[in-house]
């Protein structure tokens, strides 16, 4: 998926500067902004237990996949639900302009053949026909999938008025990979009340740098992941989200949250994933992390993520500096 802050184009940078610190000696390593699962994913190919975690439901899902499963799935099953056919459900009735919704995010058919395979998953796991890990397993390859095919310019903060040609090809459910390596734990908590809860060896940071908060630019998704028929407001079609948002995307909260985050982690080895242009400055980070034990700083220029020069005239940078801070405790 192309998505804010996905680390997939700075995973060898992090690897080697988080190896350059913790060794390569295995354990438990935690990701627990775990976002698309591309670092978790990462860790758990090189030997780890990997604990993620997301405030999303359908990064949580996503992660329950790739951390926790190993179960494939029969080329049948997926033939079959391809095969359905398509439904006025929710997708189609609240995003698809053919409903009356005013809204724009898929076609009309992808809409309806999106509903009809999030319904069938769900009738085969309440059925018994699939085990708890195949459920994941296709939820996470529908909402991969299906995001593929959306009407917007990268996130879900708008959709575009006329279909783009990606957006009208015919819909098609894809598998995801199965991530070869020891099963993990996948929790779907509030970070910090998570943090006291759990421990290991090498914790991974990656919260949200600035004020954008990922529920409102991925609500569309989370809608597809819980197909709980929630209540839709404003053009965009928001869900309530007030559940869902972020001390880390607030200046006046995210020095205090992350303190506290830094201050409960029972881990040996701490990394944070920050970029120049965060709420946090970078004395500020350093000062906190020093408190409490050995830090050091590793820095690499990355490229702006995309929707950022498109929806966000004020950054006419191309790139940003992106730092992975390290704490020994």
């Amino acid at each position: 998926m192309n998505y804010i802050g996905s680390k997939l184009s700075l995973i060898d940078f992090l690897v080697d500067s988080i190896e350059q610190i913790a060794g390569k000696d295995t354990g438990v390593f935690a990701d627990l902004f775990a976002g698309t699962g591309v670092v978790g994913s990462t860790f758990k190919r090189k030997g780890f237990e990997v604990l993620a975690n997301d405030i999303q439901h359908y990064s949580y899902v996503l992660n329950k996949h790739f951390i926790e499963n190993s179960e494939t799935v029969d080329g049948s099953l997926l033939n079959h639900l391809n095969a359905v056919e398509g439904t006025e459900g929710f997708v189609y009735n609240n995003y698809c302009s053919g409903s009356g919704s005013g809204r724009n995010y898929f076609t009309d058919e992808n809409g309806k053949k999106c509903d009809a395979i999030r319904k069938e998953i769900e009738s085969l796991y309440k059925n018994g026909d699939i085990t708890e890990n195949q459920y994941y397993h296709l939820l996470a390859s529908l909402i991969n999938s299906i995001d593929k095919y959306a009407n917007t310019a990268s996130v879900y903060g708008a959709f575009l008025k006329h279909i783009k040609k990606s957006a009208a090809k015919d819909f098609s459910l894809e598998l995801l990979p199965i991530i070869e390596g020891k099963k993990g734990m996948v929790y779907n908590e509030d970070v910090n009340s998570l943090i006291a809860t759990i421990k290991g060896d090498v914790l991974y940071l990656d919260p949200p740098y600035n004020a954008r908060q990922y529920c409102t630019n991925y609500h569309v998704l989370e809608s597809i992941s819980r197909y709980d028929n929630p209540v839709l407001t404003g053009k965009t079609g928001l869900r309530d989200y007030n559940g869902q948002r972020s001390q880390y995307c607030s200046a006046r909260t995210v020095v205090n949250a992350f303190d506290d985050l830094i201050s409960n982690a029972q881990f040996k080895y701490i990394f944070l994933s920050y970029n120049n242009e965060g709420l946090m400055p970078l004395d500020m980070i350093r000062t906190i992390m020093s408190k409490y034990g050995q830090y050091e700083i590793f820095v690499k220029e990355h490229h702006r993520f995309r929707a950022d020069k498109e929806e966000n005239r004020n950054h006419k940078a191309t790139k940003t500096t992106e730092y992975l801070h390290c704490l020994v405790k």
